[in-house]
């Protein structure tokens, strides 16, 4: 009878999941979290959370070095999604996220001042193509500015790990900008990275800074002249510069691009069907009128490189901001921070 009235309950409409999550939080067949296992405010300006995956996560998703996950953390009773690079080395068992607080910034101020040990939360997904390549370049300098050291971090890590840096003509070099030396990220660890040869550059102060200016070529003959990569992560204008005076750059930025309102917007309906909302058409996204329309939709990066703000369109016809891809199909799954409407458009949201 016991073991009767044990399967109803785990079988029962919440599914196991939900009576599992009581007993430990991480330990779920089918959602992707992590605990908080360690909190270590490193600067002024940011936190480092090493986190735990449960397997939900680690059995779907690989993180390679350079690549990002998305966080997902519940805020006054509202779920709340960003976009992190991971510092640490590739295939380690657990992530170890550096977050910059930002002004205004929701999520980073909230973790900042709360994260602790033992805290839950949601992992979605890993992706990002700023990425080593699997034929390793043998001199490669790294640039990054402010939070892009992460990814140049995880990268780093992986390389000095493998042992790059023993191979024949291999070269390893680092340039990051950070405010100041109090502000930069890493800066111990860096120093005590074998094989690797590190350069700091400070934008609001002469102290300790290796660099004066910003990135050119100066700088690029001081870390390491004609290499044979070049990794970038950080501001436009910094990716820019490096994009000016180097060859084979890679790059990633994490600033969201700006989208005016559409000058002529359709002046469609957007019915949010399962909310029973509907707006006229403005021109802006349709996360943000989502937002004006009082809804909470998921979202991280804000442009569209984590999907996680992905709804369903019944119907209507969206048109992507970032690729120009028109979506007319029913039952088409859309970004709604990067698509605007033309014409009605009905969403599952």
């Amino acid at each position: 009878m016991l073991g009767s009235d044990l399967v109803d309950l785990l079988t029962g409409p919440h599914g196991v999941d939900r009576y599992t999550e009581l007993v430990a939080p991480t330990w779920t067949l089918g959602e992707a979290r992590a605990k908080v296992i360690d909190v270590r405010q490193t600067t002024p300006r940011s936190v480092t959370l090493t986190v735990a995956p449960n397997g939900s996560f680690t059995s779907a998703h690989t993180v390679k070095a350079g690549q990002y996950v998305n966080l997902t953390v519940d805020i006054d009773g509202r779920r709340h999604a960003r976009c992190y690079s991971p510092a640490s080395a590739e295939g380690s068992p657990y992530l170890e996220l550096t977050i910059g607080r930002h002004e205004g910034g929701l999520a980073s101020n909230y973790l900042y001042e709360r994260a602790r040990r033992g805290m839950i939360v949601g992992l979605a997904g890993a992706g990002g193509d700023f990425v080593l390549p699997a034929q390793r370049p043998r001199r490669i300098l790294f640039v990054s500015g402010g939070s892009g050291i992460t990814p140049v971090m995880a990268m780093l890590r992986t390389l000095v790990a493998e042992g790059h840096s023993r191979a024949p003509g291999a070269e390893i070099a680092f340039v990051h900008y950070a405010r100041t030396a109090e502000e930069a990220c890493y800066r111990d660890e860096l120093a005590a990275l074998p094989g690797v040869r590190v350069l700091h550059g400070y934008t609001r102060s002469d102290a300790g800074s290796d660099l004066v200016g910003r990135f050119g070529p100066e700088h690029l003959a001081a870390a390491m002249p004609s290499p044979d990569a070049v990794f970038v992560c950080g501001p436009t204008a910094l990716v820019e510069a490096v994009r000016e005076h180097s060859e084979n750059v890679f790059t990633e930025s994490f600033v969201p691009p700006a989208f005016e309102p559409q000058a002529n917007p359709s002046g469609g309906r957007i019915t949010f069907a399962d909310s029973g909302v509907d707006v006229v058409d403005d021109g802006r996204s349709l996360l943000e009128q989502a937002e004006s329309a009082g809804l909470t939709p998921q979202n991280g990066c804000r442009m569209g490189i984590c999907h996680t703000c992905t709804r369903r369109k019944t119907a209507g016809t969206v048109r992507n901001l970032i690729t120009g891809a028109v979506s007319t199909a029913p039952d088409d799954d859309v970004q709604i921070c990067v698509s605007v409407p033309v014409g009605d458009v009905d969403l599952s949201l």
